[in-house]
């Protein structure tokens, strides 16, 4: 069935209510020989920290839907904003072309916008439909979700490097987030120029971000941009280049991400909506591309993690200065 626009955007913030937009006018019969609209799913739910461009404020979308709905009018896709993680299961995820995500923590939990949690069957839904063929996005905190064994709150694990006993959504994106540092101008470097969305960057870009130090790369990644990380400050970035975006199969799937997407001046820079754009195309089958796996080539350090920061010891106590003899303003009697 194909969605229809809703306007005004009444009761956004009542999230078990998933919001289906669509550019287009629907009053009008569709052309036979127009190409059928793709339907994305994008999925918001932050059971940990929620990121202000995707949130939802005074019943009006969020600042990176407005900038999709931009997108939807020019490649022809009509988009569901959606927080509810209830609604995951083969059935639900019939109805999409794609699933892009921007994401955080364990969505099994009601966590910090306390929406309607995933069930773990529909964690394995999404996991199952995406190998049986389905195209998934994520990105920036997309990689800051569903931490193996739960290791956000923990503290040296969150820097190693699981492989396969990486948890299921981790090995499904391709990555993980470890943490970040101060926001700043960082090059990256386009290693495939011919990807779609990547054909106007040139050899490399920069740009103002927060950016992310990542791990659990897997063999088959694609590398399409590589973080140039020594020319970065910070100890997050003690490292050798990484990826920062990616792509790469997973059964008869496609998995796309990118860790930009922080910043409201990202989510409007074209070279954003190129990159993003270009990967939710290939993801859906409607931009071909050589993905074939180059990671060990392109970044051979990339499983070089940066050092865990070593706690500062604990201050000690100021000790009281002994009391002075005689001393009327003191409290203890003099010896």
């Amino acid at each position: 069935m194909r969605p229809s626009l809703l306007a005004p955007l009444l009761a956004l913030a009542a999230a078990a209510i998933p919001l289906v937009l669509n550019p287009a006018s629907s009053s009008t019969a569709a052309d036979s020989s127009t190409p059928a609209r793709k339907r994305i799913l994008f999925f918001t739910k932050s059971s940990g920290f929620e990121h202000s461009v995707i949130s939802w404020k005074n019943g009006q979308p969020s600042w990176a839907e407005k900038q999709l709905l931009s997108l939807g009018t020019k490649h022809g896709w009509d988009f569901t904003f959606s927080k509810d993680g209830s609604k995951f299961s083969p059935e639900y995820l019939k109805n999409f072309d794609a699933v892009l995500f921007y994401t955080t923590g364990d969505l099994t939990s009601p966590g910090t916008d306390n929406q309607p949690p995933m069930s773990p069957a529909g964690k394995q839904a999404l996991i199952d439909w995406v190998r049986n063929g389905g195209a998934f996005a994520g990105t920036h905190s997309a990689s800051d979700t569903f931490h193996t064994a739960n290791e956000s709150k923990k503290g040296p694990d969150r820097w190693v490097n699981h492989g396969d006993m990486a948890d299921p959504y981790v090995k499904l994106l391709g990555g993980e987030f470890i943490r970040h540092g101060a926001q700043q101008k960082s090059k990256n470097t386009v290693i495939n120029p011919a990807f779609p969305g990547m054909e106007s960057l040139g050899s490399s870009f920069e740009l103002h971000e927060e950016w992310y130090s990542l791990k659990d790369f897997p063999d088959d990644l694609h590398v399409l941009l590589l973080q140039d990380s020594p020319s970065m400050k910070g100890d997050e970035y003690k490292r050798p280049p990484f990826p920062s975006t990616w792509a790469r199969s997973d059964g008869k799937g496609r998995v796309f991400y990118t860790s930009m997407g922080h910043r409201e001046d990202v989510w409007t820079n074209p070279l954003f909506h190129n990159v993003l754009s270009g990967g939710l195309r290939w993801a859906m089958g409607d931009a071909p591309a050589d993905t074939t796996p180059n990671i060990r080539k392109v970044a051979p350090g990339a499983w070089s993690n940066p050092p865990f920061p070593t706690p500062k010891p604990a201050a000690k106590p100021t000790p009281k200065p002994a009391p002075i003899p005689n001393d009327p303003k003191s409290t203890h009697p003099a010896p």
